[in-house]
């Protein structure tokens, strides 16, 4: 498994993140979830993204990824990421039922797939070399409320 150094998102992670199971029933707003919150039970990749930023301090609502995408109150669009960003892709220009990734390096993607099971960090090439995430929809930054 590959090791951050202190200063990266991913050491402030509990070791129980690693843990969590791709289930794609369990998405922001399902059923599944309000039965049974947190990600004992598995997430999709947008559940799993925003548990990644609440225990970086960030919180942003459960939406769907199109929802995400269209939001200009709690997020903003950015040209360029930084750790903490969320990234959308998908094999066309269409944020609706894009996957969903959190920034925690310089080309770095923690994200939760089907294809893995498990949450993995990819680079953006990684995404890249696969049809349902070739097309980099964009980055959104959650804006931290004073």
């Amino acid at each position: 498994m590959w090791e951050p150094s202190e200063d990266e998102p991913l050491a402030r992670l509990p070791e129980s993140i690693w843990e969590t199971r791709y289930v794609g029933r369990r998405f922001p707003g399902s059923r599944a979830v309000a039965e049974k919150p947190g990600l004992a039970e598995g997430a999709n990749c947008q559940l799993f993204a925003y548990e990644v930023l609440r225990r970086c301090s960030l919180t942003v609502p459960d939406w769907r990824s199109s929802d995400l995408w269209d939001d200009t109150g709690r997020t903003e669009r950015v040209a360029h990421a930084r750790p903490l960003d969320l990234v959308l892709l998908n094999a066309a220009d269409n944020a609706w039922g894009a996957h969903v990734g959190v920034v925690v390096g310089e080309d770095r993607v923690l994200h939760l797939s089907a294809e893995v099971g498990r949450p993995a960090v990819w680079g953006m090439a990684d995404f890249a070399a696969r049809d349902r995430y070739r097309t980099l929809i964009g980055f959104k930054r959650v804006l931290r409320r004073a």
